[in-house]
């Protein structure tokens, strides 16, 4: 589910790495979650996989009718995750995975 996720959210492969704890060389770990794969049985990338998800639950419930909406949010200029959100949580590490998802909570009033 979070390898399709990223290709929904158009993210490449250094990205992914990092936004699952990964070193930025371990595309072999992603090719094999691609193949199906679990996700390694870390706490840090079970916790991580679980944000992912929970920012795309967010994103779809608060943009239901436009999927093209929700998925460009990541990649998308922001004000309050300048430049883009991604590029926030690619620079604050877990921290940053996690006030973006506290951001969504709040906006959809959970």
């Amino acid at each position: 589910m979070v390898m399709n996720l990223f290709d929904h959210w158009q993210i490449d492969s250094r990205s992914q790495c990092r936004l699952l704890g990964l070193g930025p060389d371990s595309r072999g770990s992603l090719a094999r979650y691609r193949r199906g794969e679990p996700i390694a049985p870390n706490e840090d990338m079970v916790d991580r996989a679980g944000h992912l998800l929970a920012i795309h639950k967010n994103l779809r419930i608060l943009y239901p009718e436009n999927r093209e909406v929700a998925y460009a949010w990541m990649t998308h200029e922001n004000q309050r995750f300048a430049p883009t959100p991604l590029s926030f949580i690619l620079d604050n590490g877990f921290e940053g995975l996690a006030c973006v998802r506290r951001y969504l909570d709040a906006r959809r009033g959970r």
